[in-house]
């Protein structure tokens, strides 16, 4: 058998096809995963319901100065606990950030942190056995053993640096979904507030309409709105909110909510103000694409337009020459 994978490996039509293979399986999935999603918004709001239950038990078991008993999380795999806390991963990889990492990627949660610890812990490993398996029994690629075990040692790396990689790519594609959507937020919470609502009704209804702009967005004022109404303090749900967005506009926005809150200055015209400078920075973000675009388009200008430019123009000349001769 193993011989048999062997030479498989080693076939290059074989493994040619089976790339092939992989990569129109994955284009049909990419196409055709949009197609079957659900109501993504119905779901998330949901699970901040969940959220805002669980807020007031915390509350009320605080106060009660007892025990947490009820908890309406997700709880994180068995296994996973097991293996996190037996080797205590919590205390050799875990890092005095991670939480935040794991909010400003919209993981919340017990779970999550589990998770990570435990894939920040298995997947170096799971590399590391698997290249150098590869490289000593597949196809060795004509290196020596120093070379064999740098190329293992590169994949272990590899590994510690991918659950960082998956979170940071989480986090930038949330938070432009949210930078993307935020304008628009605050108008709205604008013309709430200026209509007489208060701002715990106005984080409610804004996150109801902005939600088919933007899901974490939605997710986020809900939550808001949620720690508004349970906190001691509505200080930490303005700060909690800005931290769990890490957009420098929502962190003026909640500095606002709190100033307001505290010396009583007019919420409207704080929020009208913030507003006009959201869009003049996202005009401004644009203009700056725009800018960017023609020293972007030389290099393909050179590359392509320009040789099909001259042979769409000296063709004729040179077929011309060709019947004089």
């Amino acid at each position: 058998m193993l011989a048999l994978l062997i030479e498989k490996a080693m076939n290059l039509q074989f493994m040619l096809a089976l790339f092939s293979g992989l990569a129109v399986a994955a284009t049909i999935v990419a196409v055709g995963t949009p197609l079957l999603e659900g109501n993504a918004l119905g779901k998330r709001m949901k699970s901040v319901a969940t959220e805002r239950d669980k807020i007031r038990a915390r509350e009320r078991d605080r106060l009660a100065r007892q025990k947490d008993k009820v908890t309406l999380r997700q709880e994180p795999k068995a296994f996973m606990r097991q293996i996190v806390d037996q080797f205590k991963l919590g205390d050799w990889l875990g890092t005095e950030n991670a939480k935040k990492k794991l909010a400003l990627a919209g993981f919340r949660g017990q779970q999550a942190e589990i998770g990570f610890l435990f894939f920040r812990a298995v997947t170096p490993i799971g590399l590391f056995l698997f290249a150098l398996f590869y490289v000593t029994f597949v196809n060795d690629f004509g290196l020596s053993q120093i070379n064999r075990i740098a190329v293992a040692i590169a994949a272990a790396y590899l590994g510690i640096k991918a659950p960082e990689i998956y979170l940071s790519n989480a986090t930038k594609k949330r938070q432009f979904s949210m930078r993307r959507a935020f304008p628009d937020a605050l108008d709205l919470l604008l013309i709430c507030v200026e209509s007489g609502m208060s701002i715990e009704l106005a984080f409610r209804k804004v996150s109801t309409e902005i939600g088919s702009q933007s899901v974490p967005l939605a997710e986020e004022f809900a939550l808001c709105t949620a720690e508004l109404s349970y906190l001691a303090e509505r200080r930490q749900a303005y700060e909690n909110l800005a931290a769990r967005t890490g957009l420098e506009s929502v962190k003026s926005v909640c500095t606002a909510l709190i100033q307001a809150e505290r010396y009583g200055t007019p919420l409207g015209t704080a929020l009208r103000t913030l507003a006009q400078e959201s869009r003049d920075q996202r005009m401004n973000e644009a203009e700056k694409k725009a800018a960017a675009l023609p020293p972007k388009l030389t290099v393909p200008m050179i590359l392509f337009f320009l040789p099909v430019l001259f042979i769409v123009i000296m063709t004729p000349a040179f077929i011309k020459l060709v019947d004089m001769q």
